[in-house]
């Protein structure tokens, strides 16, 4: 699902330990399945935490979880 205007927020947008709530996932149908096996699923909150130098990857908290994320994933999450 994708979402018109400047306006939409992604994970990538977060700022350290900033708390967004995912909306929907804009990624091909496998890398979306595992993601959501993850916890990466509508509705849920995901915190953005420390970062490789350079900023990327990223890991981020979810369901208890921390995952490593690159930017061209998290830019494909959409918040709420």
């Amino acid at each position: 699902m994708q979402l018109s205007g400047n306006s939409a927020r992604t994970v990538a947008d977060l700022a350290h330990h900033e708390t967004g709530v995912l909306l929907s996932l804009d990624l091909e149908p496998a890398l979306a399945d595992r993601l959501m096996l993850l916890g990466f699923l509508p509705g849920e909150s995901v915190e953005a935490a420390q970062s490789a130098p350079g900023g990327d990857p990223r890991v981020y908290r979810v369901d208890g979880t921390e995952i490593a994320l690159r930017r061209e994933t998290a830019l494909r999450l959409m918040l709420k």
